[in-house]
């Protein structure tokens, strides 16, 4: 008998003082400009993060060496109202294309803002254990909370 294991997804949202389109591109295009620096795969300290603006198109880190360092691949590009990426990265930051989880961020018009809305979910395709290890680690404090604070400052310039 096989036992499916269902790992929650992890579920942030933020408000940000920026039309939907502003949003949208600030989060994709405009990626290099907000992301932590500590937040990188590679051996090489982090110089950019780039969402390549297509369907299929890579999301990745730039090093400080020129390297780069695959994070995973656009499954969804429709703006301004949502994009949707693979996270191709084990529950140790290593990449593991054949076990990716999704993280899909939605951009709501909200008054005179926009509800930015991301998901990580999918992660029981990692596995038990290393799914929930990545849930964790995506969910602690210096996770995506922490990671759209600081899109959100940069989406409101």
């Amino acid at each position: 008998m096989t036992t499916t294991v269902t790992i929650a997804p992890v579920r942030k949202s933020i408000t940000v003082k920026a039309a939907p389109a502003r949003a949208f591109d600030a989060f994709t295009r405009e990626i290099a400009a907000w992301w932590p620096r500590t937040h990188h795969v590679g051996k090489a300290d982090m110089r950019s993060a780039t969402i390549e603006p297509r369907q299929g198109g890579r999301w990745y880190e730039t090093g400080e060496d020129g390297s780069e360092s695959d994070w995973g691949k656009v499954l969804v590009w429709d703006p301004p109202g949502r994009v949707v990426l693979s996270w191709d990265l084990d529950a140790q930051f290593q990449r593991n294309p054949n076990r990716s989880s999704e993280v899909e961020i939605r951009f709501l018009a909200e008054g005179a803002g926009t509800r930015v809305e991301l998901e990580h979910s999918n992660l029981e395709r990692l596995g038990g254990e290393d799914g929930a290890i990545l849930r964790q680690r995506v969910d602690a404090p210096n996770g995506w909370g922490a990671i759209l604070a600081q899109y959100a400052t940069h989406a409101a310039n």
